[in-house]
């Protein structure tokens, strides 16, 4: 029986792999997901010898059955090429006790890549098989890594355009940078004055703007996501997971069968969100440990089985995780639900009203799967400073929030199990805040600067990603309100509402 997904609103309607990716967000504002988690149907023992294209293709087959073999080896070829600086796509690095998985050697260097090398593919794909004629806009909300990592997956990409919305004063220097230089006739970024669930509010309340979908619809247009509530994003981080379970069993650093914890620097959930839906193909997966920083919703919601986003929002130096509203807590909250739809609508319908919601006890005893934990901004820096001088590895501010979270797991519980720690992005995409935590700074100077001495440091060569943008010319320059994104929308489309 082929695969088929459903709203996390509404079970009654299904839709291929293929239009939900195309849709992005269901027509009810929920999220889509599998009727059900398919199982690996290679053994882990064949899987080890296989590269990261070979993997990607046997897990992406079980979630996406409409797209033919050549499609999707074609979608999977075209992604996974010399854009990435390293055969291997995904390395392991073993630091310290713990095995970092580094997923940021891609053209934006951020995990970010690992998905949105394949998401256009994957798009345009659904696009032919559907027989879809009108134009796709891309809507985007990003925190910093998914707006670049887009707007790179799709410029000058046929039938498309992009619209990416960013917090003006909550990106870094380097990440603005690559988004506001981003080349392509048919990209477009506007910076909004608000933080990133503003941003990401405004662009689920466009999805729903029934007025706008008709105009654009008489223009010719057609909305889709890039952001993570589309399934085409998250089934491709289901891969690497997969990828690196066999990867440390190819090279003996774990037995068959053992159960390793996986740790993910955790904003919108669909990182971790991928790690649990590779534990449920068959991986052997232990815990899921959910690492916060000080915008710590998500560890105040595994202690209490409350999510409550009433709560100042901090502005760190993890800025990917600096979110409120996990868009992606959703489908696990569905699944733990029962897959009851309408539970899960009213509990969304009163996180939109009230900004919180309380999971039955019932809910709560199947997150035994998740371990949160959080590091404050000391502690990042802490831990950035102290890998450095015990082992000479540098990393960014979101690995090391998990990095912390991971040793205070371990020293608190007493658990030897070995850790799998999810590295999201180059120490080069927030050399301010890294210099800074290593000593040889204080972080306030030109960010750009500062990168000679940290290639010193770490004996990483500058990323591609770095040089090109230290002298590219500013071509976006777009700011709204955030009452106004949906006047943005109207002026780069020319579309009357």
């Amino acid at each position: 029986m082929d695969l088929l997904y459903r709203s996390t609103r509404n079970a009654e309607k299904t839709v291929t792999a293929s239009q939900a990716i195309l849709k992005g967000l269901a027509e009810d504002g929920g999220l889509f997901v599998p009727a059900y988690i398919p199982k690996l149907d290679v053994a882990m023992d064949e899987l080890k010898d296989m590269t990261y294209q070979e993997t990607a293709y046997v897990v992406m087959k079980q979630f996406l059955p409409d797209f033919t073999e050549e499609e999707l080896k074609e979608c999977i070829e075209k992604a996974y090429d010399d854009k990435f600086d390293t055969e291997l796509i995904a390395p392991l690095v073993k630091v310290g006790d713990t095995y970092h998985l580094e997923l940021f050697h891609g053209a934006t260097i951020a995990f970010k890549d690992m998905a949105l090398s394949i998401l256009p593919h994957l798009l345009t794909t659904a696009a032919r098989k559907n027989n879809v004629t009108k134009e796709i806009v891309i809507l985007t909300a990003t925190s910093g890594d998914t707006g670049k990592a887009a707007l790179a997956g799709f410029a000058d990409v046929l039938g498309t355009k992009i619209i990416v919305f960013y917090p003006k004063d909550g990106v870094s220097k380097v990440q603005e940078l690559q988004m506001v230089t981003q080349k392509g006739k048919n990209t477009f970024v506007v910076a909004i004055h608000g933080n990133f669930d503003n941003a990401q509010s405004g662009v689920k309340a466009l999805f729903e703007d029934q007025a706008l979908k008709s105009a654009l619809n008489e223009a010719g247009y057609q909305f889709s996501s890039a952001n993570s509530i589309n399934i085409g994003r998250l089934v491709p981080q289901v891969v690497y997971y997969v990828y690196a379970y066999a990867k440390l069993l190819q090279n003996g650093e774990i037995e068959k069968n053992e159960r390793i914890h996986v740790t993910v620097p955790t904003g919108n959930f669909g990182n971790i969100l991928a790690a649990y839906y590779a534990k449920q193909m068959g991986v052997p997966i232990d815990r899921l440990i959910c690492a916060s920083n000080e915008n710590k919703v998500l560890y105040d919601f595994f202690r209490t089985g409350k999510y409550d986003r009433n709560r100042d929002f901090v502005l760190t130096s993890s800025p990917s995780m600096d979110i409120l509203i996990s868009s992606n807590l959703e489908r696990l909250i569905y699944t733990i639900a029962g897959q009851d739809a309408e539970a899960n609508a009213q509990l969304m319908e009163q996180l939109a009203r009230e900004g919180e919601y309380e999971i039955t006890p019932q809910m709560r005893e199947r997150l035994q799967d998740f371990t949160g934990g959080y590091a404050t901004e000391e502690e990042t820096r802490q831990t950035i400073r102290d890998t450095y001088r015990s082992t000479g590895y540098v990393m960014d501010t979101h690995t090391a929030v998990a990095a912390h979270v991971c040793r205070d797991y371990r020293e608190k519980t007493g658990d030897t199990t070995k850790v799998l720690i999810a590295s999201t992005a180059s120490p080069y995409k927030f050399v301010g805040s890294v210099m800074a935590a290593i000593g040889d700074s204080d972080g306030c100077g030109d960010e750009l600067s500062m990168i000679g001495e940290l290639e010193r440091l770490s004996k990483v060569e500058v990323p591609k990603a770095i040089r090109e943008i230290q002298d590219a010319e500013i071509l976006h320059t777009r700011e709204c309100d955030v009452d106004k994104m949906k006047d943005a929308v109207k002026e780069i489309l020319k579309v009357e509402v």
